[in-house]
């Protein structure tokens, strides 16, 4: 009972919903979307990740985030160094239509793909056009998010590793690209990648290292959801 005080004093406080307010079925929503965020830390990859590395699987510690999901119409990601070349002038970045689960996850066909010189934010470099057939899209909610000590231990990338679970069930919306500014529009297209490049950039200069950043387009506005560094 004290963690479900306490859970809902921060929630509030921060200006999110309570799921209780709206009845005892949807806090049951957000008490198993938790649990099973809590439980991910002995999904199957998760486990043998850790003997690969010869980790002790009980070193590694759970928590889990509380966030407000934005509806967003496109998802990144973006590593503030080319992963594929090393090379520490440029950002490479990846862009879906909807949520960034279809990104992060086993879903089939490829993502928008740019890079960005960090001495010239306003020209992105369009590599590849999108493929997803599928995108995910959800109502005003919350999400649950995994943050493990893994993300931080030496030798031992845990990112991707564990679970999200939003409290709502996501929609799959069979995407047309015909119609996609993001597509068809260059200006508008060049104006987010620039946004989302100077999104990365900035959060990479403020904790002085190469960063992997998620977030979020909503209405032209970038969200940042979490950074960590690069590994």
């Amino acid at each position: 009972m004290q963690l479900v005080n306490e859970l809902k004093e921060r929630m509030l406080g921060s200006g999110m919903p309570w799921p209780g307010d709206e009845g005892d079925k949807r806090w049951e929503q957000a008490w198993m979307a938790i649990k099973k965020v809590w439980a991910s830390k002995w999904n199957e990859r998760a486990y043998f990740s850790t003997r690969k590395v010869k980790l002790d699987h009980e070193y590694l510690s759970m928590a889990v985030l509380v966030q407000e999901v934005v509806n967003a119409d496109y998802a990144f990601v973006i590593h503030t160094t080319n992963p594929s070349s090393g090379d520490s002038s440029e950002i490479y970045a990846e862009v879906v239509k909807g949520l960034g689960e279809t990104l992060v996850g086993a879903y089939p066909g490829r993502a928008m793909s740019f890079v960005c010189k960090k001495d010239d934010l306003d020209s992105p470099k369009l590599l590849g056009y999108p493929s997803k057939p599928i995108g995910l899209f959800i109502r005003q909610s919350i999400i649950f998010r995994s943050d493990s000590n893994g993300e931080d231990l030496e030798g031992y990338a845990g990112a991707g590793l564990y679970d999200s679970v939003p409290m709502d069930e996501e929609d799959e919306v069979v995407l047309d690209y015909t119609t996609d500014p993001l597509i068809v529009d260059r200006g508008f297209r060049s104006s987010i990648l620039s946004s989302i490049a100077r999104a990365g950039h900035a959060i990479e200069e403020l904790y002085g290292s190469p960063q992997d950043v998620e977030g979020v387009v909503k209405d032209g506005k970038i969200y940042v959801v979490q950074t960590r560094p690069q590994m």
